[in-house]
């Protein structure tokens, strides 16, 4: 679930207790380059005032209109269509021919908010049903794996921390990576088994465990939607979480150190441990994209990057360019 959705769901349950009509919309399905994806949330109240974005802008006018003229205030949940036909597209300045499918809940069920608020609370995964045929929505547990549906009649969100980050070593770098993280939405465990770094680990809303590497992220149980990062400088550290990680199904998995170290790293991998070509590829190390960086939010910032790019599927050839200066380091 994105921050700006909790910032929707904070304003929609803050406006529930002051007795205000409001609307949540949610984008139900895309065609084309729509602007905001499938599950982003919209909410609106009576005079106008909206929290959230289904377009970017591009039909949050005309729904803020809609709100206004009281045409938003159905008893029932519905469905409503923008981009549809090419005059539409252009008339709301959707590009490239996009189009959004919402659904709409007039004046949400308030209890059932505020018990999804309790749950992201605890760290808890939620799967919420609106049904248009029967005009009702429920609650759920969703369990990891679980996304999003429309069948033009029932939508299914699934809301929480989706997206998991497990990093080694408690360091400057950890620090600020962590708290970058958690801005685009990620659940963050630190594994710290040495007591002289792990002790003054103060990021709120992150979890510290001490075991060693490879039997803490073993208990995580890993899947696509979890990023890896080896942050300790310590061989005996950070390849323990690499013997597992790099045969994990995890869709992003790193190594901090200079590329000195990197092809050594590579080198025992192979040696020792028998890992295939194809596996050692799925290492990014030395770490991040090639931005130039020096400090620890700096490093941090190129991390993030770099596993953006993954997570999204664009182009990172630029951070396999030999010679390309990258997070300088010493080469111990």
């Amino acid at each position: 679930m994105e921050s700006v959705d909790l910032q929707v769901l904070e304003a929609a349950r803050r406006w529930a207790a002051e007795g205000r009509r409001y609307a949540l919309i949610t984008v139900a399905h895309t065609w084309g380059s729509a602007p905001r994806p499938a599950g982003s949330w919209l909410a609106i109240r009576d005079d106008g005032i909206a929290v959230g974005s289904v377009s970017g802008g591009c039909v949050e006018d005309d729904i803020i209109a809609r709100m206004r003229e009281g045409r938003l205030w159905d008893s029932l949940p519905f469905s409503l269509d923008y981009g549809v036909t090419q005059d539409e597209a252009a008339r709301f300045g959707l590009p490239c021919g996009g189009a959004l499918q919402l659904v709409v809940e007039p004046q949400p069920d308030a209890a059932q908010l505020d018990e999804l608020a309790r749950r992201l609370e605890r760290g808890e995964l939620a799967l919420r049903e609106v049904d248009l045929a029967r005009g009702a929505t429920s609650l759920a547990d969703a369990r990891r794996g679980d996304v999003l549906s429309w069948d033009g009649q029932r939508l299914r969100t699934v809301h929480g921390p989706q997206w998991r980050l497990f990093i080694v070593g408690a360091g400057q770098i950890s620090y600020y990576l962590a708290q970058m993280a958690q801005a685009l939405d990620y659940d963050i465990t630190i594994c710290e088994p040495r007591d002289e770094y792990g002790a003054e680990w103060r990021v709120a809303g992150t979890r510290l465990l001490t075991a060693m590497p490879d039997d803490a992220f073993l208990s995580m149980q890993a899947d696509s939607r979890c990023a890896v990062v080896a942050l300790t400088h310590d061989p005996k550290l950070d390849d323990m979480l690499l013997l597992e990680a790099l045969r994990s199904p995890a869709f992003y998995v790193g190594a901090v150190g200079s590329r000195t170290n990197d092809a050594k790293r590579r080198e025992r991998l192979s040696r020792h441990f028998d890992f295939s070509p194809e596996e050692l590829a799925r290492l990014h190390g030395p770490i991040g994209l090639p931005i130039g960086s020096h400090t620890p939010p700096e490093i941090a910032v190129a991390i993030v990057a770099e596993m953006t790019a993954v997570r999204h599927g664009a182009p990172i050839a630029l951070s396999k360019v030999p010679n390309q200066p990258k997070l300088l380091e010493p080469a111990n």
